[in-house]
C-alpha cells in the first residue's frame, strides 16, 4: 500500500470512527432518560428528621443524575394514608414509600424484623446486620411476595418508652392501659394488659387529648415535642424497649425498579445510603438539645420499672417461640438473626458496654 492509499485508508477508518461517536451520543441519552416518580412517606411534613430526610433522598438521586430522575415526595395523608404506604407501592399508586415495615405486621409478623422488635439490636447493630450479616437479603427475599424491594433509609437511635397520662410504678398499672404502639410490641405488652392501638404519627395528638389514648410512644424528645405530647401527659417514659434501633426504608414497587438504568439504580442505593447515616446523626444532636427543653418545660421523666422490663421480656421470648413454631417466614429470618444477636452482643458487652458505663458514671458523678 502506497503512502497515499494509506492516508486514504485512515481517513475512512478516522471518519468512521466520527461518525460511531455522533451514533453513541443519543443512544447514550436514550440510556438516561427523563423518569418522574412519585413518593409518599409515612410521615408528616411536619417532622424535618423523618420527612426531612425523604427530601434530601429525592434531591440526592436528582443530584446523581443531572436532574434526569426526579422523585416527588408527598406526606401522610396527601396521597394515601401514613399506614397504607405499602399497599400504594404494591399497586402501583405510588412508586416508593418512606416507611417503617413494622407498620404492616397485620399482615405478617415478619415484617417487624427488617425494622425492630422488642430486646432486638441497637443502630449500629441494626446497620451490620442489614449491610453485613445477610439481613438486607433476607428482608428483600421475604418481600418478593409483595411486589417491593427495600433499603435501609434512617434510624432513630434507642427511642424514648413514651407519653404516660398517669405514673406507672409496676405492671399492675399496664392494666386496660390503652396505648398507641407499632410494630409487634403492642403483642408483647398484651399479656401484661395492655389494649395497644396503632396510629400514624398525626393522628396520636388528638386521640392523647380526648382520652381515647392513655399513652402514646413515637420516636424521642425532637419530633416527640413538635408533636406537642408533653402538653396532654406529663411523664416521659424510657426506654422503648421495643425499639433499639428501628430501621426506616425506602420501598420500591419492584417492577418499575427494574425498569430503571442501572445507574438510576444506583442511584436509589446511594441516596438510601446517605440517608441512613444522616438521620442517625441528625437524631442524636437534636435529641440531646430537646430532652433539656422538655425538662425545662415540666416534664417527669421516668424509668420503666424493672418488674414492666422483666415481664415484658418473658412475653417477647413466649411469643419469638411461637411464631418460630408456626411461622416458616418468620423462623426462616428470625432464626439466623437471633444467633447473630447473640454473638454481637457478646462482643459489644467486652468493648462497648465496659467503656461506655465506665464513661457515663463519671460525667454523671461530676454533675
Amino acid at each position: 500500500m502506497d503512502r497515499r492509499q494509506f492516508i486514504r485508508t485512515a481517513a475512512t477508518v478516522s471518519g468512521g470512527a466520527a461518525a460511531s461517536v455522533a451514533i453513541a451520543a443519543p443512544a447514550l441519552a436514550q440510556s438516561t432518560p427523563d423518569i418522574r416518580w412519585r413518593m409518599t412517606s409515612s410521615f408528616p411534613n411536619t417532622l424535618d428528621t423523618l420527612f426531612g430526610s425523604s427530601q434530601l433522598f429525592a434531591k440526592t438521586v436528582s443530584d446523581l443524575t443531572d436532574g434526569k430522575f426526579k422523585i416527588d415526595v408527598f406526606p401522610a395523608g396527601e396521597l394515601v394514608p401514613g399506614l397504607a404506604a405499602l399497599d400504594a407501592v404494591q399497586d402501583g399508586t405510588v412508586e416508593a414509600a418512606h416507611t417503617v415495615l413494622y407498620y404492616y405486621v397485620g399482615k405478617d409478623p415478619t415484617f417487624a424484623l427488617g425494622s425492630a422488635i422488642p430486646f432486638g439490636l441497637n443502630a449500629r447493630q441494626q446497620n451490620a446486620w442489614l449491610y453485613y450479616g445477610g439481613g438486607n437479603e433476607a428482608i428483600n427475599g421475604f418481600l418478593e411476595t409483595y411486589g417491593v424491594t427495600v433499603q435501609p433509609g434512617g434510624n432513630t437511635g434507642t427511642q424514648m418508652g413514651g407519653w404516660f397520662r398517669k405514673e406507672i410504678n409496676s405492671v399492675a398499672d399496664l392494666q386496660g392501659l390503652k396505648m398507641r404502639i407499632a410494630g409487634i410490641a403492642g403483642q408483647v405488652l398484651a399479656p401484661l394488659g395492655v389494649v395497644a392501638q396503632q396510629l400514624a404519627g398525626g393522628d396520636v395528638y388528638p386521640a392523647l387529648e380526648r382520652g381515647t389514648l392513655d399513652a402514646t410512644e413515637f420516636v424521642g424528645p425532637y419530633d416527640d415535642e413538635k408533636l406537642g405530647f408533653y402538653q396532654v401527659a406529663p411523664f416521659y417514659y424510657y426506654p422503648a424497649f421495643w425499639e433499639a434501633g428501628p430501621t426506616v426504608h425506602y420501598m420500591f414497587n419492584s417492577a418499575k425498579r427494574a425498569e430503571l438504568p442501572e445507574s438510576y439504580r444506583a442511584a436509589l442505593d446511594a441516596a438510601a445510603a446517605l440517608c441512613n447515616t444522616r438521620m442517625l446523626a441528625d437524631y442524636d444532636v437534636k435529641n440531646t438539645r430537646a430532652i433539656r427543653s422538655l425538662v425545662g418545660k415540666g416534664v417527669q421523666l421516668r424509668a420503666l420499672p424493672r418488674d414492666v422490663l422483666d415481664a415484658a421480656y418473658d412475653s417477647s421470648q413466649k411469643l419469638y417461640a411461637q411464631l418460630d413454631a408456626s411461622n416458616p417466614k418468620w423462623k426462616a429470618i428470625y432464626d439466623p438473626w437471633s444467633k447473630f444477636r447473640s454473638e454481637i452482643f457478646e462482643w459489644f458487652r467486652v468493648a462497648e458496654y465496659t467503656n461506655d458505663t465506665y464513661a457515663y458514671s463519671k460525667q454523671a458523678g461530676s454533675q
